[in-house]
C-alpha cells in the first residue's frame, strides 16, 4: 500500500521530520510532561504513527541521508566538550557492562531458538544472524548471513521483525531513566546532575532576566560548529576507505584491523576526541554544538521510527518478533543484573545496552538526547569494538545451532 507523502517527494519528507523533531524540542522545554516523555520518544512515536498511518512512507532516500549525513555530522558537534582525559575512566567502565550484555544477546538468541524452533522454520539462521547484529551492527548482520549463506527470504523477515522491534526498543530505553523501580534500585548521577542543573537554571532565570544574554550563540559560532564538523567527517570518511584500501583481510588479525581502522565511527570519534583533547581552549569555546547537534539526532530519532511497520510484521513475521524481543529483553535483564552486581550506574546500563542493539549511531544519540555527555564518546568506541566482537560471537551460536 503507497503512503500518502511518496518516497520521492523529498521536501515534504524533510518538512516532516524537522517539523517533528522542532516540535519535539518545543514540547519538551514548554510542557512538564513533555519533560518526562523527552522529546527523543515523542519525536520517535510521532514518526510510528504517521508510517503506520501510511501517511509518511517506510522507506525513501531521505531517511538514508539522515543515517549517512545529519548523524556523522552531530556526533562531532557532541564530543567538542568531550576530553579525553577526563572520559577515559568512563569508557573503560562502558567497556566492562558492554561485554555483559554481549553474554546476554547471545543468551537470549539460545533461548529464543529452542523457544520458537519448531514453530519458525530456519530460525537457526535468524539466531545466527542476530547475534552478530544485536552486539556489532548492520556490518555483522551482513557478513554472517554472507558466511551462512542465510535464505533471502528469511533475511527480509528478520528485517521487518528487527525494524519494529528497534522502535520498541528505544522507546522503553528513553523512558526508564524516569521510572521510579530503576531510579530506587540503581545510582543515576548524570541524571541527577541534569535535574539539578535544570532547577538551578530555572531559579537563576525568574531571578536574572538578562541571564540569556550569557549563553547567545553567534553568526560566528554557527558557521565555525558546522564548519568543523564538516572537515572533520570529511577526513575520517577518507581514512576510512583509505584504511580500509590498503589493510588486506587475508587472515582474522588482518580481518579485524579492517574492520577497526575501515569504520568511519571509529575514526570519526577518536579524531574529534583527540582534537577537544590537545585543543580544548578553542572547541570548548564553540557555543551552540550541542543545541545543533541535539536537533540532528532528534531528526535522528524521529527517523527511527519511520521503518515499523506493523502492518507488515502481523502478516510476514509476527513469531520472528517475538524472537527479537526475546533475544533484546534477555540483554537488557543481563544488562541490569549485571549492573547491580557489579555497581554499574543506571545510566551506563542503558547506553551500554544500546550500542549493544543498536550501534554506533544510536547509542551515542541516546546518550545527548538525554543529556548524558561524559557517555557519548565512549558510547560510540563500544559500540564501533562490537562490530569486530559481534562477528564471533555469531559464528559460535551458529556453529551450535546450525
Amino acid at each position: 500500500m503507497e503512503s500518502f507523502i511518496k518516497p520521492e517527494q523529498t521536501w515534504i519528507l524533510w518538512a516532516v521530520l524537522t517539523g517533528l523533531a522542532a516540535l519535539s524540542i518545543y514540547l519538551e522545554e514548554r510542557y512538564k510532561w513533555a519533560t518526562k516523555v523527552t522529546s527523543s520518544i515523542i519525536a520517535l512515536s510521532g514518526a510510528l504513527i504517521l508510517s503506520n498511518l501510511r501517511i509518511i512512507p517506510t522507506e525513501s532516500p531521505v531517511y538514508d541521508t539522515v543515517w549517512g549525513y545529519i548523524i556523522p555530522l552531530a556526533i562531532p558537534m557532541l564530543l567538542f566538550n568531550c576530553n579525553m582525559k577526563k572520559i577515559w575512566k568512563n569508557s573503560g567502565r562502558l567497556l566492562g557492562i558492554f561485554i555483559i550484555g554481549a553474554v546476554g544477546t547471545v543468551l537470549g538468541a539460545l533461548i529464543g531458538y529452542f523457544a520458537l524452533h519448531k514453530y519458525v522454520p530456519d530460525l537457526g539462521y535468524v539466531a545466527t544472524i542476530m547475534t552478530g547484529s544485536y552486539i556489532g551492527g548492520g556490518v555483522n548482520f551482513v557478513a554472517l548471513s554472507d558466511a551462512f549463506n542465510a535464505p533471502s527470504e528469511i533475511i527480509a523477515s528478520a528485517t521487518v521483525a528487527d525494524n519494529l522491534i528497534m522502535a520498541l526498543y528505544f522507546f522503553v530505553l528513553l523512558a526508564i531513566p524516569s521510572m521510579p523501580f530503576f531510579r530506587k534500585h540503581f545510582s543515576h548521577p548524570l541524571v541527577d546532575e541534569i535535574e539539578g542543573s535544570k532547577m538551578t537554571a530555572s531559579l537563576s532565570q525568574s531571578q536574572d532576566t538578562n541571564s540569556s544574554k550569557a549563553t547567545e550563540i553567534t553568526l560566528k559560532d554557527i558557521s565555525l560548529v558546522i564548519a568543523s564538523s564538516f572537515i572533520i567527517v570529511a577526513i575520517s570518511k577518507e581514512c576510512a576507505d583509505l584504511f580500509s584500501r590498503i589493510i588486506p583481510t587475508g587472515n582474522v588479525f588482518l580481518n579485524i584491523l579492517n574492520s577497526l581502522f575501515g569504520n568511519m565511527y571509529l575514526i570519526l570519534t577518536t579524531l574529534t576526541m583527540l582534537l577537544a583533547t590537545f585543543k580544548s581552549e578553542f572547541f570548548s569555546s564553540l557555543r551552540g554544538a550541542q543545541e545543533i547537534g541535539m536537533f540532528f539526532m532528534a531528526i535522528f530519532m524521529a527517523v527511527i521510527g519511520v521503518p515499523a511497520s506493523i502492518s507488515q510484521i502481523i502478516f510476514k513475521a509476527p513469531l520472528l518478533l517475538i524472537f527479537c524481543g526475546i533475544v533484546v529483553a534477555i540483554n537488557m535483564l543481563v544488562i541490569f543484573i549485571g549492573a547491580k552486581i557489579f555497581k554499574f550506574n543506571l545510566e551506563e546500563a542503558i547506553i551500554a545496552s544500546n550500542a549493544n542493539i543498536g550501534g554506533p549511531a544510536t547509542a551515542p544519540a541516546m546518550a545527548s538526547a538525554k543529556g548524558w555527555t561524559p557517555l557519548v564518546g565512549p558510547s560510540v568506541l563500544v559500540a564501533v569494538f562490537g562490530y569486530i566482537i559481534g562477528n564471533y560471537f555469531g559464528i559460535i551460536v551458529g556453529n551450535i545451532l546450525l
